[in-house]
């Protein structure tokens, strides 16, 4: 081999290895020692070319043409998963690019509890930091939400517009998504979860789509297990068949936006449509967000003939049923003795 070929394949060695190195210094991170975390959100669609360059303007990667190389070559391409990510400036590409496909998102654990009203649940949410209570409450009253049951809600511009179709469980909530993008999350999960066939056994049942909802809500705040939640459903359809009200002081409770163990005499004047001691069906709308098993026994109540109910006297979250206005009143006398007592033990507590 001749000098003149011994320098060319010098020369060639050289600039690979230098292009080599370049590359692996390129895909390298931006600051090994920065483990802060950046909120990065990738959209549906969202491919190499446009990730890379979001990426790069978050300085969270040294080169885009690297980062899509990488994800070009590794297999990554078509991959990407919608979500947010927690980036930090200490990942190489490929940490990030394994992340961004693997669809574990970042975000915070909220719990939607079962029988939470809508007044309650924007107050929640913005206590674990999710965001400001009074824009939840308008996306709730004024949002364009797209959904199958949409029909079956109340005009837009009322408070509480969405009670009842906020589907209880436990979600994943991403610093960058926004009232509107959250509350359509539990929406969406109320669509998954319950569905048209609920809806098609609520008219077998006699009830529209919000009458059920409305009835199960009413469960849920007058029982806590799931025979007393069938049981309950029972004397609902029961009163309401023979005309009678309601009577149900977790109504009232609602209403007045104060939870109370016993109702007082003033409580039940109140001038409402909800008003379960003046109405003789069910009130207008929910009256919380019940959950699978009271949503359940609105549509498969149990086969009773109870008119009457009222909570044991072992104050024990059960209740005590009764066909009979004189075994009820015995019942409600145990119930007030023994609620007597809490009461002195408990000072301040209604």
């Amino acid at each position: 081999m001749n000098r003149k070929k011994i320098n060319i394949t010098v020369i060639i060695v050289l600039i690979l290895t230098a292009l080599i190195g370049g590359y692996f210094q390129m895909i390298k991170p931006v600051d090994s020692k920065d483990t802060s975390i950046h909120i990065v959100k990738i959209e549906q669609g969202a491919g190499r070319n446009s990730v890379a360059a979001l990426l790069k303007k978050e300085n969270l990667i040294r080169s885009e043409f690297a980062f899509k190389l990488i994800s070009k070559t590794g297999g990554y391409d078509n991959k990407y998963k919608v979500g947010e990510y927690g980036i930090t400036k200490a990942m190489s590409s490929e940490e990030i690019l394994r992340l961004i496909c693997s669809g574990k998102s970042y975000g915070k654990l909220f719990t939607l509890p079962e029988g939470i009203p809508v007044y309650k649940l924007t107050a929640l949410l913005e206590d674990k930091g999710i965001g400001k209570k009074e824009k939840f409450e308008e996306e709730i009253m004024k949002g364009n939400f797209s959904f199958r049951f949409g029909k079956y809600l109340p005009k837009k511009g009322r408070a509480g517009r969405l009670e009842g179709f906020l589907y209880p469980d436990t979600y994943k909530i991403g610093g960058k998504q926004t009232p509107h993008e959250i509350i359509q999350m539990f929406l969406k999960n109320f669509e998954e979860r319950v569905g048209d066939s609920y809806f098609k056994s609520a008219r077998k049942k006699g009830l529209t789509p919000l009458e059920a909802v409305t009835l199960a809500s009413i469960v849920e705040k007058e029982a806590k297990t799931r025979s007393d939640k069938k049981k309950v459903a029972s004397v609902i359809y029961n009163r309401i068949k023979v005309g009678m009200p309601l009577q149900m002081d977790s109504i009232l409770s609602y209403i007045h936006k104060k939870d109370k163990i016993k109702a007082s005499l003033s409580d039940t004047k109140v001038k409402s449509s909800y008003n379960p001691y003046k109405n003789k069906r069910l009130p207008p709308g929910p009256i919380c967000n019940p959950g699978k098993d009271s949503l359940d026994a609105a549509i498969d109540p149990a086969n009773t003939e109870y008119l009457y109910f009222v909570a044991s006297s072992k104050l024990d979250g059960t209740n005590v049923f009764s066909k009979k206005y004189k075994s009820f009143l015995k019942d409600k006398a145990k119930f007030d003795k023994a609620y007597k007592q809490y009461i002195k033990k408990h000072p301040g507590k209604k």
